[in-house]
């Protein structure tokens, strides 16, 4: 029998039922897993559920919270996958899927119905050349139609906007206000192969337009609504855009903030502006046009086919020089993003995945993709997902997948404002963004009775994940289990030796890694000067730092100069760049420091022309980040310095200016 000291105020029925738990010779993961069942029947806080897990697993390091039973791991999507092969395993399903890549692709391909027009012979060209294969040449699609094969009339979109009512949107729906967006755009004179901006909140239309774009033949270009005027021009100069969509207003925690003034500040192209409510709030400009204006009655469109390789997509992604990467998403890969939420989110038809993102940034097309292929429906809340109404539209919309930044959980735990809801329909949460705190992580399960947390970090340039945890092994907060499938990756140390801490290096070739960027060269960015793998692979250079503890992966950070902050990935130069235009600023240095609390904080070294208070520095430096680039930027700490540290070729070695904030020095 195990012993262990039970939370005070606990109900004598459920002290009761716990105690018989208890009092069975069952394996503490079992008694753990069916005491959660009790604790979440009661409601129970969070720090119930905290107290009695530490006393069945008293110790020291990461401990699972979660384990699968038997039939949850047999009625899952991989289980059904592995066990058709003969493996008996997840581990030994990925092996499989790294030795026979070519083989699993296509099997994944027809796992999830990928509709393809035409087909060629091979799956996949140059395997042995990692840096130049290209998968499925010669096949021709368009990845909409894989999107939209549920029945007509299941759910496609639930979504609520501030203050409203559940609406759901159809299949059968949601297909002819693609096909309306498409015929639009050609009426409008778009042709296939144009490049639309989207700058956009994650609305009800926001999917429609999406889908319509690519339906037309045409490619997103993605951009986040909460960038400043001088980043939305950037982007959608790099990408050549010929338009885009945006609302005039935008609902943010109870106010209207202007976004048509930012888009119309940012570019001369001519804009399609949706109203937030039932009309338009101000004129527009001449060249632009209002929704109600550029939408044509017909809903009878077939997607333009096209090349596995043609761009649908241009997302961007900070690197170490000042503009951002503008990567390019093909066709297939979609196909990346709904394999993860196949094998990893285990989403099924009928699942409702929330996920609050933005169009802007890879997780808003993952989210449609992965829900879409899948057979699933896309929640969307259409308003930040801080107070108390989003936890409601979680509970009522039944959420079976949500997803989350580590921000948004910290906020919530602070804030105790979901506790009061039931979201036992969950099935899982996952996380991605930044890097996770476990204590955040455990109490993110607890609060809908104990569900696993799918740790899941990636990238743009990969359209998905590369390293993961499954709904088929042990959960432990804020670790990973599992290189992603059809992926692998090795942790190299500073000699370029595999070790159980170091820097992230890619195994090639994957469906989803990208092999064109519009404004660099790809070989050089990504392939360039790489170690070579232990048995000679071409290795692909990604930038993370990771350690094995034990049987699990714990992410450190960024081995370059970009960071995560609050889950955008910014590169130091961009914000540099900024904060260098500040008089009587001579140069900065910015760097993320990781914090045991929450997300990293951006700490800037700065060397200055004559004295200035850090303080206003700070002030200053702020508004310039909000004016400049997104608000959601913030300087917490100036270190005013005579000098920044350098290499021998010139280079700041930011490093060691990370070592002096967290005393490594």
């Amino acid at each position: 029998m195990t012993t262990i000291q039970l939370p005070s105020g606990l109900a004598t029925d459920l002290a009761n039922s716990i105690q018989q738990v208890l009092a069975t010779n069952d394996p503490a993961e079992s008694q753990w897993m069916t005491i959660s069942e009790l604790l979440a029947d009661q409601h129970s806080p969070p720090e119930t559920y905290r107290q009695i897990w530490d006393s069945l697993f008293d110790g020291d390091g990461r401990r699972p919270m979660w384990w699968p039973n038997a039939s949850q791991i047999a009625d899952s999507n991989v289980a059904k996958w592995y066990q058709a092969l003969g493996l008996t395993d997840y581990p030994q399903f990925h092996r499989w899927s790294i030795e026979n890549r070519a083989d699993f692709w296509s099997q994944a391909a027809q796992q999830l119905g990928i509709q393809f027009d035409q087909t060629g012979s091979e799956i996949a060209s140059d395997l042995d050349s990692p840096s130049q294969t290209i998968w499925f040449p010669n096949h021709r699609l368009n990845i909409i139609e894989s999107c939209l094969q549920a029945d007509p009339t299941a759910t496609a979109i639930v979504s609520q906007s501030p203050g409203g009512e559940l609406v759901h949107t159809s299949y059968g729906q949601l297909r002819l206000e693609t096909n309306q967006i498409a015929n639009s755009l050609v009426a409008a004179g778009f042709k296939p192969g144009d490049r639309i901006g989207v700058a956009l909140p994650m609305t009800r239309w926001s999917v429609p337009i999406y889908l319509g774009i690519v339906a037309a033949g045409c490619a997103v270009v993605s951009i986040a609504d909460s960038f400043a005027a001088p980043e939305i021009r950037t982007r959608l100069e790099l990408a050549q855009a010929k338009a885009v969509f945006t609302y005039d207003l935008v609902d943010r925690l109870g106010k209207q903030l202007p976004l048509y003034d930012r888009v119309k500040a940012a570019t001369e192209l001519p804009i399609i502006v949706l109203p937030l409510g039932d009309q338009l709030q101000d004129d527009i400009r001449e060249q632009d046009l209002a929704w109600h204006s550029f939408l044509v009655a017909d809903q009878d469109f077939t997607p333009i086919i096209g090349s596995s390789n043609d761009c649908i997509n241009v997302l961007f992604s900070s690197g170490t020089t000042g503009d951002p990467k503008a990567i390019v998403w093909n066709h297939l890969t979609p196909l990346r993003c709904a394999v993860d939420g196949f094998v990893h989110h285990n989403i099924q038809p009928g699942d409702v995945v929330a996920w609050p993102t933005n169009l802007g940034w890879m997780m808003g097309p993952w989210l449609i993709f992965a829900s879409l292929i899948n057979k699933a429906s896309v929640a969307l809340f259409e308003d930040a997902p801080m107070a108390s109404e989003f936890g409601r539209f979680v509970e009522q919309a039944k959420v079976t997948m949500l997803g989350v930044v580590p921000t948004i959980v910290k906020h919530w735990r602070k804030t105790r404002v979901m506790e009061e809801f039931d979201w036992r329909n969950i099935k899982c949460f996952s996380s991605t963004g930044e890097t996770s705190q476990p204590d955040e992580m455990f109490y993110l399960s607890s609060i809908a009775g104990m569900r696993p947390v799918i740790e899941y970090c990636g990238g743009t340039e990969i359209g998905g994940g590369y390293v993961t945890s499954t709904m088929q092994q042990p959960n432990a907060p804020s670790t990973f289990t599992t290189p992603a499938a059809g992926l692998d990756f090795y942790l190299l140390d500073n000699d370029n030796n595999p070790a159980t801490e170091g820097e992230v290096y890619l195994v090639p070739p994957s469906v989803g890694l990208s092999n064109s960027l519009l404004n660099r060269d790809h070989f050089e960015t990504y392939y360039a000067d790489t170690p070579s793998g232990p048995d000679g692979q071409q290795l692909r250079r990604h930038g993370d730092h990771f350690r094995k503890v034990g049987e699990y992966f714990v992410a450190g950070g960024r081995v370059d100069d970009t960071m995560n902050l609050g889950g955008i990935k910014i590169s130091s130069a961009e914000l540099e760049r900024v904060m260098n235009r500040i008089d009587p600023i001579r140069e900065t240095a910015a760097i993320a420091v990781a914090d045991e609390l929450g997300p990293d904080r951006l700490v800037v070294f700065t060397v200055l022309d004559r004295d200035v208070a850090a303080d206003e520095l700070v002030k200053e430096m702020n508004l310039r980040l909000k004016q400049e680039l997104n608000p959601l930027f913030r300087v917490s700490q100036v270190e005013l310095v005579d000098s920044l540290p350098r290499t021998a070729s010139n280079k700041v070695m930011r490093r060691k200016l990370r070592d002096r904030i967290v005393g490594n020095s």
